[in-house]
């Protein structure tokens, strides 16, 4: 049976606005135009337990308001969603104890307080056994290594320090679901390596149900499995992610740059080769000759200084579906 249940859910917003030109400025004081936004349409899916599952698409397309949903932060126009058989707006003192939820750009610990102190009123808001509590504080200080951390005001900390605090705070009472919306979001690569391997072992070792939202390919890369895309608040795809990269982003890139400017010649396996003075893009397709291949026959034939290899990014991956969907 699925832990998380999501059938035909909706949600618009009515936002004001305020006319253009001076004479809009004017008759805005008085007479107040809306517009609907419609976030969601018609959402359904299943999540099994323990699965780690990718939320992508742009900004705006209704992820955010989608997790939400889940958390019981906001009620759906229309719809069910059944979550570890509770409904989440309605039940949702007894949904909160059971799972988890990160905003990457929102804190839910206290500004100007230790971090501790935080924890210990989470503790507290969630009435969890002290002894419990220590074991958990204790095994997530040692895998986030923010032991160091605990008595420094939120304030004096980094955004990866903080942020690690913030996931800390997240699982202290044990969820079996972890909401996870932008984790990652302005973190540097170090911080965001650690945080990927955190989120992997907890998901693996304590069978945490996961969804993670995020603009962030390498998180999607390094954590799931399964993604769903959305787009314009309606659900465009949900299945393997490497099904995903192979119908809509099909050619990688190679970034080479030589040593010395050098006439185009034909490379075995390339489907388009781009030249920018020293800088040659080569465009190939990985099902039909690996990187490894395509970087072996570059060397061989050109003068090569450095090189990259480029993943094509979700927003063009997502635009190609608009398109073909005709959004």
């Amino acid at each position: 049976m699925p832990q998380i249940e999501l059938e035909g859910i909706s949600k618009t917003f009515r936002i004001s606005q305020r006319p253009e030109g001076k004479l809009g400025i004017l008759k805005g004081a008085f007479v107040r135009e809306t517009k609907t936004i419609r976030a969601l349409e018609e959402i359904s899916f299943n999540i099994g337990e323990g699965e780690l599952v990718g939320y992508i698409g742009p900004n705006g397309a209704g992820k955010s308001t989608t997790v939400k949903v889940m958390s019981g932060i906001l009620t759906p126009d229309g719809g069910r969603c059944t979550i570890m058989n509770r409904n989440p707006w309605k039940e949702r003192v007894a949904h909160v104890s059971r799972i988890g939820v990160v905003f990457g750009q929102r804190s839910q610990l206290w500004w100007d307080v230790p971090v501790s102190d935080s924890f210990d009123l989470l503790k507290d808001i969630y009435n969890i056994p002290s002894d419990r509590y220590k074991k958990r504080l204790q095994e997530l200080s040692e895998t986030l290594d923010i032991a160091k951390l605990l008595k420094t005001p939120v304030r004096q900390l980094s955004l990866g320090q903080r942020m690690r605090c913030e996931i800390a705070a997240a699982l202290l009472h044990s969820p079996r679901i972890v909401f996870l919306d932008e984790p990652t979001i302005g973190l540097d690569a170090v911080s965001k390596l650690a945080l990927r391997d955190f989120l992997k072992s907890e998901n693996q070792r304590n069978g945490v149900t996961m969804i993670l939202t995020t603009h962030d390919m390498d998180d999607i890369e390094s954590l799931c499995s399964r993604v769903m895309v959305i787009g314009h608040g309606k659900l465009l795809y949900d299945g393997k992610l490497k099904a995903l990269k192979e119908q809509y982003a099909p050619f990688r890139a190679i970034r080479a740059t030589l040593q010395e400017k050098v006439d185009e010649i034909s490379i075995e396996g390339a489907t388009k080769i781009k030249i920018e003075g020293t800088t040659w893009t080569v465009l190939y397709d990985p099902s039909q000759t690996p990187s490894h291949t395509m970087v072996e026959r570059l060397a061989q034939q050109l003068p090569l200084k450095d090189i990259v290899i480029e993943e094509t990014d979700i927003d063009e991956i997502i635009a190609l579906m608009y398109r073909e969907m005709g959004l």
